[in-house]
């Protein structure tokens, strides 16, 4: 394996020493992988594009909402603190905070235009929901959603965990705290970078890259 970043060796060690077989692995497979896939196909009966677009279309706008919210919800282990769920479930009680989520979403999702269009579109949505006390516009609320339905392309950004993970591969990972897409697309690079780097152990999508740097950055998982 070459790489110009220095810590990419180091990062690859420490994640086959807690999954011998890396992607593969039966440990790795209950203890990050599985869930999050289970939630794709949670995603995929609830509010596949077919479904989605119906539910639009017919002005059900909280059923789409509340939807999107229990897939996340049903997680065995959710992806988001719990004053960012109690923020989301303000923002969509009222009509018109579910209606500009629901439409936000697919738009999101499934629009037309580049990603970048997309996701600053997103960021704009996300940020105009009402907001009762706590904020909603937070990196995980903003990319846990493209994450479970779509991961094959999209990523979900934990920030503290990403930092420390960037750090440790020594990759530059150009933060800032209000979600933007230079953010996200040098987060996407910091995921192909890994995917390139550690190609022979064969990472199926995102949920195997983002799972890589978690093990990197999170307390879950110590230098051993």
């Amino acid at each position: 394996m070459s790489t110009q970043h220095p810590g990419a060796a180091a990062c690859r060690r420490k994640f086959l020493k807690y999954f011998p077989q890396g992607f593969i692995d039966a440990t790795y497979l209950n203890w990050e992988r599985d869930y999050k896939w289970e939630s794709h196909e949670r995603w995929e009966e609830a509010l596949g594009r077919a479904e989605f677009r119906r539910l639009l279309r017919a002005g059900e706008f909280a059923e789409v909402a509340g939807r999107a919210v229990r897939v996340e919800q049903r997680s065995r282990h959710s992806m988001i603190f719990s004053f960012e769920k109690m923020a989301l479930r303000d923002a969509i009680k009222t009509g018109e905070g579910a209606r500009l989520f629901a439409e936000g979403l697919y738009e999101f999702l499934h629009g037309a235009g580049g990603a970048q269009r997309k996701f600053e579109r997103w960021v704009e949505t996300v940020a105009a929901l009402p907001r009762k006390q706590t904020r909603v516009l937070t990196w995980p609320l903003v990319t846990v959603f493209g994450f479970i339905a779509q991961p094959e392309t999209h990523i979900f950004l934990k920030p503290n965990v990403t930092r420390t993970a960037a750090r440790a591969y020594g990759f530059d990972f150009h933060y800032q705290s209000r979600p933007n897409w230079d953010t996200y697309s040098n987060f996407l690079q910091f995921a192909e970078t890994i995917r390139r780097d550690q190609r022979d152990l064969k990472p199926r999508d995102m949920i195997d890259l983002q799972s890589f740097m978690w093990v990197q950055g999170s307390d879950e998982y110590p230098d051993r």
